[in-house]
């Protein structure tokens, strides 16, 4: 299999080729994104698809088939062929989070996993009167009281509700859930004091905790966040564990060639560590991570079993 490359440092994929292929590929690859454009894993998609054709050598075009939390378009992406003409590239939610409450038509099995991308964890924040300035005074203020506190997450059975169940039973704190349609609805309504705690992404809440309007004391990472100076990452509290991330993956269908799901995966690895790609992350709070393959694979299903039994503990699993 011989690869057409163009950037420096893919020679070493192109010294992997064999006569089994062609050329590959030999045309435009299909790239499915399973969210509707403008989102975060589109653009982040559409910014990445830009060095693939100019190491590839070939155009990449871009089909949104949003719906179902992402359900939608995995589930028509599971029919494509495992020709290495089709991929898929998406955040780990609609794979781990959306079939323990969904019935859907897919499986971990049903996808080729090739490499993984970027990483950003979610965030806990409160407003500047909260009775708390650390992570752990964060849960022990909510330990104490019991269903005193409300948080808001992107819906019922969503990756920032589990995440944050996750943490919170690991500590048996009871917090009211309120569900909504996404990060930027949870701000509203948390800037408008209808829920105690803002839950979702960072790059949302950011530009409020630079202004002193909420103050971000727990991640979902079991690192630190640089941006969050006051935040407290899982490790620091003493449940590393209990980590979940929001972070984003280039699959394929299932039975795909394991040469072509080899040099996809480096000529992947190398564009992610692009730095006008690295530049571009940061402005999103997010950051490379590359894991591959066969590693990728036990990665989606340590959190798919993970978050399984955080919502079969809450009622919400199928």
């Amino acid at each position: 299999m011989k690869i057409k490359t163009t950037l420096i440092g893919l020679t070493a994929a192109a010294a992997m080729a064999t006569p089994a292929f062609a050329e590959y590929p030999e045309r435009a690859i299909e790239l499915t994104i399973p969210a509707g454009a403008g989102g975060g894993t589109d653009t982040s998609a559409r910014k990445l698809a830009i060095l693939l054709e100019e190491a590839l050598g070939q155009s990449i075009a871009v089909l949104n088939v949003g719906g179902g939390g992402g359900s939608v378009g995995a589930s028509q992406f599971m029919q494509a062929k495992p020709d290495g003409y089709s991929l898929f590239a998406t955040w780990n939610s609609p794979l781990t989070t959306v079939p323990q409450v969904q019935n859907v038509a897919y499986s971990l099995d049903s996808f080729t996993p090739i490499a993984s991308t970027s990483e950003t964890a979610y965030t806990l924040c409160v407003d500047a009167e909260f009775p708390a300035e650390t992570g752990e005074e964060f849960l022990v203020e909510l330990a104490a009281n019991p269903d005193k506190y409300t948080y808001g997450n992107d819906g019922i059975g969503g990756t920032m509700q589990l995440a944050a169940e996750r943490i919170f039973q690991a500590r048996e704190i009871s917090a009211i859930a309120i569900p909504f349609g996404g990060a930027g609805e949870t701000l509203q309504n948390f800037l408008g004091g209808h829920v105690d705690i803002y839950g979702g992404s960072i790059s949302t809440v950011l530009p409020y905790v630079e202004t002193g309007e909420a103050k971000c004391l727990l991640v979902t990472s079991a690192a630190d966040v640089p941006a969050l100076e006051q935040a407290s990452g899982l490790a620091a509290v003493g449940m590393p564990e209990n980590e979940t991330l929001l972070w984003r993956a280039i699959l394929g269908p299932q039975g795909m060639d394991p040469e072509i799901v080899e040099m996809l995966g480096t000529i992947i690895e190398t564009a992610v560590n692009d730095p006008s790609y690295v530049e571009f992350l940061a402005t999103k709070g997010e950051v490379p991570n590359v894991v591959l393959g066969a590693d990728l694979g036990a990665r989606l299903q340590a959190e798919f079993d993970a978050l399984a039994a955080v919502s079969a503990s809450l009622g919400l699993g199928q």
